[in-house]
């Protein structure tokens, strides 16, 4: 029965929450605190404080700590899935609609239309890692890391996964 209410506990909010983690994490509040009781609305803010201290999206760390705490590792397991689940069976549903149609001429037109503000958003998210990487080592460091990725992708065409670690290891090492 625990891991029911586990699932449902994460369900909800994963279906209700528009937007992503920050839109969840009242919804969260609400079925952990008020609903199962099985956090006080303190140890509430300080699972929430621990989340945003780490990588990644808040209420899958929220939800594989509460139903780790509640349910042990299957709790944890059982939390997670309820947690992308929704946007997983969504997103499938949808891939597969669009591959379906993939050679109407309204899809072709509306990845016209996609293709464009993703570039878009991407671009602006460089920016933004360029501009805080600028904040926290200075110009030179980061003009010097982004020459090296550089030439370790395009020209040596190492895989991205491991300039990334060298990356991090460099940062981790310098910075």
């Amino acid at each position: 029965m625990i891991y029911l209410q586990i699932f449902l506990a994460f369900f909800y909010p994963g279906i209700l929450g528009y937007g992503g983690g920050p839109s969840t994490i009242p919804l969260i509040e609400h079925e952990v605190v008020e609903k199962y009781g099985w956090m006080t609305t303190t140890e509430f803010s300080e699972v929430l404080a621990f989340g945003n201290a780490l990588p990644g999206p808040i209420a899958t760390k929220m939800a594989g700590f509460i139903g780790y705490e509640v349910g042990g590792v299957f709790g944890a397991i059982v939390a997670l899935f309820a947690t992308v689940g929704p946007s997983l069976l969504l997103m499938l549903i949808l891939l597969n609609i669009l591959y379906r149609y993939r050679n109407s001429p309204r899809v072709k037109r509306l990845s016209s239309f996609v293709l464009p503000a993703i570039a878009i958003l991407l671009a602006e998210m460089t920016f933004d890692f360029f501009h805080t990487s600028y904040d926290a080592t200075g110009l030179i460091a980061t003009i010097v890391l982004l020459v090296c990725a550089y030439v370790a992708l395009e020209k040596m065409k190492i895989h991205p996964a491991f300039v990334i670690m060298g990356g991090l290891v460099v940062g981790g090492i310098f910075l």
